[in-house]
């Protein structure tokens, strides 16, 4: 399905008006504070890191500039958490037939577990071969990646090949009692080796009590370089110590309210939904080593701001509630903290309107998504926000990202995610990915201002309708995603 049903559309009215603060929605303040929060100083405010708690009060002076309430913990506009982080150790030891292997250069552990392993390594031959019925318990198995299969029509490719292939062979074997499992990079590994290693490295986060808060696994995963490829296929020997490393470090959402003006509605919530934090410091891409995630997520940020200033100008019935997460990147950490120990009762909660990178692409297209069943938690809000697109930017809507069948999944990486997941109507804005995506390439000058102007309008007019409307957008009737 690529376009939106005209059945889910109400009849534009001629008696439709325009939302009072659309004169607040500038271009200029816009730009301002993508720039401000792409700042090199804070450099890419990479999730669980003091350059996101820099961002996060840098973004709290601007809700008290902006006339926004504190609605965060103890009268403040913060909601500090901790998060989970389990790495490798830099104390961790791998070698093969006694050669010492230096750790993300000759070899990358993408799988943590605490492990001492010694001895022969059993060669298996390439991935596709492999006998996946046969009893590999207690064995250190090897086989050579292969990507036959595998779409990688996908973004980040670089990053995700190796769990891809995993996903794939690995399991397999996991299944079959595999001590532990070791892939010989082919060539697609090998060229993107740089990239997937400085991924791993960073290891698991989750909150307090997530899935991944704590070492689960109790197979190692290794990769080596495809020059290994000769040795390990000839009675080779593994000897290693890995060792993972586990803390918590704090992170933070800023949160604040622009209360209603009805004595009975303003108890009830519309909530406006970013992310602070970006991909940090990682490989450098023509000499540049910031990931300053302009569009992944300040686009989106500078939006909701924006809107925060046409609701302190005109405040609407309802309250709205403005909740800039910490540490999605790690996992959607700071959103499913937030829908779980939210400042405000979550039963009040009628609306989340998330954004996810609205600044890029072709000018006149963008989506949402929670459009297509099952993702389509509300009815009432999708009509909401197409005749709030009808009525303003009349973008191009393509919802071909909505659909379960798509690769990318992208309905389950953002923070509307956890909300929806509560049976709270939720939308996520997008104007899709682009090769940018991750790098330090997604730089303020490389935003389409005029385009993120009119996302920022299409937010605000459908918040408006939300913040106003007599009844709270109603639940779809049966509402479950499909995982």
């Amino acid at each position: 399905m690529k376009f939106i049903l005209p059945l889910l559309l109400f009849a534009a009215t001629a008696f439709s008006q325009d939302p009072p603060g659309l004169s607040e929605v500038r271009e200029t303040d816009l730009r301002k504070d993508v720039y401000d929060m792409c700042a090199p100083v804070y450099r890419g405010r990479g999730g669980g890191t003091t350059d996101e708690l820099n961002a996060s009060v840098w973004l709290a002076e601007k809700f008290r500039a902006i006339g926004i309430k504190p609605a965060g913990d103890l009268g403040t506009y913060f909601q500090y958490f901790n998060l989970w982080r389990n790495e490798i150790s830099e104390r961790s030891t791998i070698s093969i037939n006694g050669i010492p292997m230096q750790l993300w250069k000759d070899v990358a552990v993408s799988h943590l577990a605490n492990a001492r392993l010694d001895g022969p390594i059993v060669y298996l031959g390439d991935a596709l071969g492999v006998d996946t019925t046969a009893d590999y318990r207690g064995k250190i198995v090897a086989l050579s990646a292969n990507g036959k299969g595998i779409n990688l029509d996908i973004s980040l490719p670089a990053w995700r090949y190796n769990r891809y292939v995993f996903a794939k062979y690995g399991v397999p074997l996991l299944k079959r009692g595999a001590a532990a499992i070791i892939f010989i990079a082919d060539e697609i590994a090998e060229h993107a080796w740089a990239d997937a290693a400085e991924n791993q490295k960073r290891g698991y986060y989750d909150i307090e009590g997530g899935p991944l808060a704590t070492v689960t696994s109790q197979t190692p995963v290794i990769w080596l370089r495809k020059s290994m490829g000769a040795t390990v296929a000839n009675e080779a020997y593994l000897k290693a110590n890995i060792i993972v490393s586990a803390y918590q470090f704090p992170s933070v959402n800023v949160v604040g309210v622009v209360e209603g003006t009805d004595a009975k509605l303003k108890s009830e919530y519309l909530l406006l939904s970013s992310h602070i934090d970006a991909h940090g410091i990682r490989n450098p891409v023509n000499g540049d080593s910031i990931y300053y995630g302009a569009d992944d997520n300040a686009s989106v940020t500078a939006a909701m701001l924006a809107s925060s200033r046409a609701y302190i100008r005109y405040p609407p019935k309802r309250s709205v509630l403005i909740v800039i997460h910490g540490a999605e990147e790690r996992g959607l950490l700071g959103s499913r903290f937030f829908s779980a120990h939210p400042t405000v009762p979550v039963g009040q909660i009628v609306t989340v309107l998330n954004g996810d990178m609205i600044g890029r692409n072709h000018p006149d297209s963008a989506t949402i998504l929670g459009v297509v069943k099952p993702h389509r938690s509300s009815t009432d809000l999708v009509n909401m926000a197409i005749n709030a697109n009808a009525e303003g930017p009349k973008f191009f809507i393509d919802t071909a990202w909505d659909a379960v069948t798509h690769p990318e999944g992208w309905y389950f990486r953002s923070d509307h995610l956890p909300y929806a997941r509560l049976g709270i109507p939720a939308l996520m804005y997008t104007t899709l990915l682009h090769p940018d995506y991750h790098t330090p390439l997604d730089n303020p000058q490389n935003i389409d201002y005029a385009k993120l102007r009119k996302m920022s309008e299409w937010i605000y007019r459908t918040g408006w309708k939300v913040a106003n409307a007599p009844q709270r957008p109603a639940l779809e009737k049966g509402f479950k995603l499909e995982r």
